[in-house]
């Protein structure tokens, strides 16, 4: 190996409120001259963000241990193979994982090793595996299919509806059949996106509408799926819009993810009880045993013309909380993404 340099960002401090570029540190270390045996050297190309990461700054007990002050952050990327010490990795090949906000990283490939990674099928652009078949995407598959159970005739409504999950998971409905599909977004931009390029039935904005107001007037009859990412008041304005035995999906409540106290529950919460409805959350990791046949559905919708993706690609590694903080201004259509170097690099 030639002297190469490792950057990396590294958590600071923990984040009080609103995430801050200044709660990341940027800095260099070696990388390992010698690969060990079942070792592989990956150079990442891209990272991945989501809402969630903004949990794994809190010093809380979750479903993932928090990032540690002085760790890289936490995060999946996709890189490229650029030295093997293992037969089963060849150089050149292109790999997904949890890598984190750094250049370099040297993984065990030994089947099983915590830091695993996974060969990106041939044929499929590398950034897809953080995007339509990453952990969005699956998120949006199971979540939709295993909780919302769509159907023929169904009325779906998807919160954050322009963002990486809510828009395939308002297309997931709509190709197993659902009568109208609702998306809440934030601008006429987004709005449009959805509408005319997605195929949702019809857009809220939130910014400029009563969106309580337009459930009712769009569902007259009730919401039979509601799949939300963002919590708070837009939850409170579903409850009150469920029909009858109706199905609420939790993936995600980004409307307090940065808060320093957590508002009050919804106060329509009772609704669960006279429409006879179930509100239940999940976490896509539970799913990933099933991941194959994801990838084979959603690959299929694509190639079909039925699953449309968008990626926001940013670039360079000097912008990554600047790119993380994207997520919570609104800025990001479609998957979040920061391209750090450009492929193949062997």
């Amino acid at each position: 190996m030639s002297n190469r340099k490792n950057g990396q960002w590294i958590l600071k401090t923990r984040p009080v409120g609103m995430v801050k570029e200044s709660d990341f540190d940027y800095v260099e270390t070696p990388v390992a001259e010698l690969l060990a045996d079942n070792e592989v050297l990956i150079r990442n190309l891209y990272f991945a963000f989501e809402p969630a990461m903004r949990g794994w700054l809190n010093d809380v007990k979750s479903y993932l241990p928090p990032v540690q002050i002085g760790d890289v952050m936490r995060a999946g990327t996709v890189g490229q193979v650029i030295e093997s010490n293992n037969p089963d990795f060849t150089v050149g090949d292109y790999v997904s994982g949890t890598m984190g906000w750094q250049e370099y990283v040297i993984i065990d490939g030994k089947p099983g090793m915590t830091g695993a990674v996974n060969k990106v099928p041939e044929g499929v652009p590398p950034y897809l595996m953080l995007s339509a078949l990453g952990t969005t995407g699956l998120t949006a598959y199971f979540g939709m299919l295993d909780l919302g159970k769509p159907g023929v005739g169904d009325v779906v409504v998807v919160s954050g509806a322009a963002g990486a999950t809510g828009s395939v998971a308002g297309q997931i409905a709509k190709i197993k059949g659902a009568a109208k599909v609702v998306g809440i977004a934030g601008g006429e931009a987004k709005c449009k996106w959805l509408t005319e390029e997605l195929g949702f039935d019809i857009a809220i904005d939130y910014k400029s509408e009563n969106v309580k107001d337009e459930l009712s007037k769009h569902c007259p009859n009730g919401i039979d799926i509601f799949f939300d990412n963002v919590g708070g008041e837009i939850l409170d304005a579903a409850l009150i819009n469920m029909a009858n035995n109706g199905r609420i999906v939790l993936c995600g409540g980004i409307s307090a993810y940065n808060e320093t106290e957590l508002p009050p529950g919804p106060s329509n919460y009772m609704q669960l009880v006279i429409r006879r409805c179930t509100m239940a959350g999940f976490i896509v990791l539970d799913y990933l045993d099933q991941a194959p046949k994801a990838y084979s559905d959603i690959l299929g919708w694509i190639a079909d013309g039925s699953l449309k993706h968008a990626e926001d690609i940013q670039e360079g590694i000097e912008n990554t909380p600047k790119t993380f903080l994207r997520l919570f201004e609104g800025k990001n259509r479609g998957k979040q993404l920061l391209k750090i170097a450009e492929p193949p690099i062997v």
